[in-house]
């Protein structure tokens, strides 16, 4: 089963802009976006390690690190809002990337 790496970084994406507003989600959507992120962060390195892009690889393999549930970085909430917006970013460039590496590698 092939994983639709753009949708994916791009709804990872939206999920961080959602977690940016205070006060808007119990923390236990925190709890889930940290295990989502960790999880699509996963993916979206390993399609790209397949794709040879070892950038975005590393990139993403950082992400995982950064956001894994298991072994917690506990941050402050202010940070944590610098890093999801960053990481959104990231997302979104990395959905755009791979489509456009995925349409070089075809031709």
């Amino acid at each position: 089963m092939k994983m639709n790496i753009k949708f994916i970084a791009i709804a990872s994406g939206v999920l961080l802009l959602l977690g940016i507003p205070n006060n808007l989600w119990p923390y236990s959507y925190y709890i889930l976006l940290r295990w989502i992120i960790f999880i699509t962060s996963g993916i979206v390195a390993w399609g790209f390690y397949q794709s040879k892009l070892m950038g975005w690889a590393l990139a993403f393999g950082a992400t995982a690190i950064l956001f894994n549930p298991l072994v917690p970085i506990y941050l402050s909430k202010s940070s944590w809002v610098a890093i999801d917006f960053v990481t959104a970013i990231i997302f979104f460039l990395a959905a755009y990337s791979y489509k456009k590496s995925s349409l070089k590698r075809a031709k």
